[in-house]
């Protein structure tokens, strides 16, 4: 058997459509685009969200949302996570060993009632306290 000798499977391939070749092809006259109009035109395509000229539905509707810069902290709460207030030195590292913070967050923040008193512990410019 040599490459010469292949063919395709049976009814794998079909022969190409020729348009605009007469009436008695099936496919004559218009060259099976329909009517005449926009969309019988050569190189015709419409935009995504074209509406007919109608205003777009992502035009009629307000703008809502807005996406801030400022990363906000991960706060913990002191009172309910007892381990951080136990710690010699509060860091990044120390935090992440005594309770499960994800690897994205970058800022920490201390809430509760004995936060205020931790501030001389935190050796991280990343983390700060507040008091109730």
């Amino acid at each position: 058997m040599g490459i010469e000798n292949l063919t395709p499977a049976e009814g794998s391939t079909s022969s190409r459509k020729r348009v605009g070749r007469g009436q008695g092809s099936g496919m004559g006259k218009t060259s099976t685009r329909g009517g005449k109009g926009q969309t019988a035109r050569s190189g015709s395509s419409r935009k995504r969200n074209f509406e007919g000229g109608q205003t777009p539905l992502a035009r009629r509707l307000p703008k809502i949302g807005f996406t801030s810069r400022v990363v906000k902290p991960y706060v913990i709460n002191v009172e309910r996570i007892s381990a951080i207030a136990e710690l010699a030195e509060i860091t990044m590292e120390t935090i992440r060993s005594v309770h499960k913070i994800s690897a994205m967050v970058t800022k920490v923040k201390l809430v509760g009632a004995s936060a205020k008193d931790l501030a001389s512990k935190i050796k991280d410019e990343n983390i700060t306290t507040t008091g109730n």
